[in-house]
């Protein structure tokens, strides 16, 4: 969360509350809904890491509160992460640790295991469906995510297949 945090604020100073809003807002339904209470730990991480600098804000009805400020530092650990290229493929994925490794041990079964990593495969696919079938056809951002998150999926899936019939 800290990346996406910078980010919204290299757009425009904001308080916690304007955060949270701006990530529902940017990636719809999609996304998680952010729990503001991780929001403000962030934030006071990053303004003790130089990344982002606080200025109290007064409020006649209300508390006071903090609207924060990317500072340079911040620019540019922001611009290094958007430099960068994104991780590929994981190589030392955790369920082919355990399809390898447990039917040594004698405590499973590869097909049990394959079956059982696809009932929760299919199971995430449904959920994902029906996010998209709720999710207007306008919020691109949230689509786009969704989408990628079944081809994702799907790949995951057509990989069960090829390891069932190479080691099952």
């Amino acid at each position: 969360m800290r990346l996406h945090l910078l980010a919204l604020l290299a757009k425009e100073p904001a308080h916690g509350y304007e955060l949270k809003q701006a990530l529902e807002q940017t990636f719809g339904s999609a996304y998680p809904s952010p729990n503001i209470g991780q929001i403000y730990v962030t934030l006071g991480r990053l303004e003790k890491d130089g990344l982002v600098r606080a200025v109290g804000v007064e409020q006649s009805n209300r508390p006071n509160k903090k609207v924060y400020y990317l500072t340079a530092k911040g620019r540019e650990h922001l611009t290094t992460w958007v430099d960068e290229p994104t991780e590929g493929p994981r190589v030392r994925d955790e369920f082919f640790m355990k399809l390898v490794l447990a039917p040594l041990t004698g405590i499973a079964d590869r097909m049990a295991l394959i079956n059982r990593q696809r009932r929760h495969y299919l199971s995430l696919m449904s959920d994902l469906n029906d996010l998209l079938s709720r999710t207007s056809p306008s919020d691109r951002v949230a689509m786009l995510l969704i989408e990628g998150a079944m081809l994702h999926l799907q790949a995951d899936l057509d990989w069960l297949e090829r390891c069932q019939e190479d080691l099952a």
